[in-house]
């Protein structure tokens, strides 16, 4: 039999078959055919035009002068709606589900939309160490360029859909962060239009309360137009060092030491229970042993935190020598271990080997694809959570994550949190250390429940005054809220832009309990 027609064949009986169950069914109980048939060469074919339209751009230095228009148009659109009587708060026209956070948001559908097509890298200026962007400009994006011309971001989260805008009024954090602090710390100037339709540039200099205040404002002081960002020069390959612990003191012992040792440029732990973790320390390097070299980021390589558990599986410690960029990205393909869940054979060799260069899905795509019914499981039996909690609270954070929800593997990623203004800072006058833990996955406890574990969660992350990342759901009460995150310069910042009338406060905006 000719192969088209075979496969012919086969399609038609695989629409027969969505047809009598109907897609919801296919989507909900066997959500790998759709992901694997659809969405992964779809996810190529966005991955291909965004990597095309940035490059051609910047090539032809187009991109200033249509952002200075870009500026403009969105202005008009906020006078607009002032001219109209401002009756309806103003947010940006994305859709929500092209956002890389699994909350969704129902506000779009009542606010003013405000269109901001700004997805272009500006300019990268060697001499001052900075780099200009607009703010859907994405990591994938911006790593490619920089890394092509020798330089990086001293702090570069993981997954390459995530925009600067996002990064900058949400937060963000990498394995460099014990040195750097958060993706914010990192900003030197942000240019937004305000809700009079003003441009404004601020610094720690020149505006510097809005400069402090916008980091974790999720939008509700302005509309971001473009950030500047420190940049460092980079290195070919991270020296990285593989090092498995057991026992929970001797985890957090280990990772305490590893994080305040500024001679580590990047620290991470990956915990696989309560009592097994692998540690992991790397350095950049120009030069590397020729038999540990590892491309980690090649599609047919196994995921990578199946490969660090293997060396705790083997109790050994390791080097290995890998490329910048792909350490830069080494849990994308699998979405942290996200894609587990939805493609279960995701990891198998041959499924590597023969659709691997098409993985990961689009997490855009997931979430418009998903229906209420996935959305209402999801919400219900899975977790997506990071607390940021003190250094010296670890062990009790880690006990308390296992009690509530008892999920594995753990993301531990330390950071240093700045003694500077806004809406998240240490409780001292100092500077602290912190470390973010990342829980992703369904829960193993039996009396899990989404609403009342989280809110477990979320009352030990305030009484050790820690914070929640505002991407995940939240099931705060106001006063809560408040009690974790500072809104003195918040709230006066409100006032002073005239925003209360213009954009919804940050607890409406992402709170479940508040969102509307």
């Amino acid at each position: 039999m000719n192969p088209l027609l075979y496969l012919g064949g086969l399609v038609v009986l695989f629409l027969v078959w969505i047809k009598v169950k109907g897609l919801e069914y296919v989507i909900v109980h066997q959500r790998w055919i759709f992901v694997c048939l659809f969405l992964l060469p779809l996810s190529v074919i966005f991955d291909v035009y965004y990597y095309l339209r940035a490059w051609i751009i910047f090539k032809m230095c187009s991109a200033p002068k249509q952002h200075d228009q870009r500026v403009r148009d969105i202005q008009r659109q906020v006078r607009e709606w002032k001219k109209e009587g401002g009756k309806k708060h103003m947010c940006t026209g994305r859709p929500g589900w092209l956002t890389v956070s699994l909350r969704v948001g129902k506000y779009k559908k009542t606010h003013k939309n405000i269109m901001i097509n700004m997805m272009d890298i500006l300019e990268v200026d060697t001499k001052r160490q900075v780099v200009r962007v607009e703010p859907l400009a994405n990591m994938g994006q911006v790593t490619a360029l920089l890394n092509s011309i020798g330089w990086t971001l001293p702090v570069l989260p993981e997954l390459d859909d995530l925009t600067v805008g996002g990064l900058v009024m949400g937060t963000g954090i990498e394995s460099s962060s014990h040195i750097y602090g958060l993706f914010q710390h990192i900003c030197v100037a942000f240019e937004l239009v305000l809700a009079d339709g003003s441009l404004v540039r601020c610094t720690e200099k020149e505006n510097s309360d809005l400069f402090y205040a916008v980091p974790w404002s999720c939008g509700t002081l302005g509309f971001l137009v473009a950030a500047e960002i420190r940049i460092i020069p980079a290195r070919k390959w991270v020296k990285l060092c593989y090092e498995p612990v057991r026992g929970l003191d001797a985890i957090c012992k280990k990772f305490a030491e590893e994080s305040a040792n500024r001679e580590n440029q990047f620290v991470e732990g990956l915990q696989y229970s309560r009592d097994e973790a692998v540690i992991m320390t790397g350095t950049m390097t120009d030069h590397a042993e020729p038999d540990k070299t590892n491309c980690i980021g090649h599609y047919y390589k196994p995921w990578f935190f199946r490969h660090v558990e293997g060396f705790l599986k083997q109790n050994r410690v390791a080097v290995e020598y890998i490329p910048l960029r792909h350490y830069y990205h080494r849990h994308t393909r699998s979405i942290f271990w996200e894609l587990q869940d939805i493609i279960p054979f995701g990891n198998n060799p041959l499924f590597r080997y023969v659709f691997g260069w098409m993985v990961p899905p689009k997490i855009s795509l997931l979430k418009l694809t998903q229906g209420e019914t996935i959305r209402k499981l999801y919400e219900q039996h899975h977790v997506v959570q990071d607390m940021l909690v003190p250094m010296k609270h670890i062990k009790s954070a880690i006990l308390r994550f296992h009690e509530d929800i008892q999920v594995y593997p753990l993301w531990l990623c330390p950071f240093m949190l700045p003694n500077q203004p806004g809406m998240v800072h240490p409780k001292g006058d100092e500077d602290e250390l912190y470390v973010d833990i990342g829980a992703y996955g369904e829960p193993q406890v039996k009396h899990f429940e989404a609403r009342s574990s989280t809110r477990q969660l979320e009352k030990f992350v305030r009484d050790v005054h820690g914070f929640q990342m505002l991407y995940a759901d939240v099931y705060m009460e106001r006063q809560e809220f408040w009690e974790m995150f500072d809104g003195t310069l918040y709230h006066k910042l409100r006032k002073q832009l005239t925003c209360e009338d213009a954009f919804p406060e940050v607890y409406d905006k992402i709170c479940k309990t508040a969102r509307h």
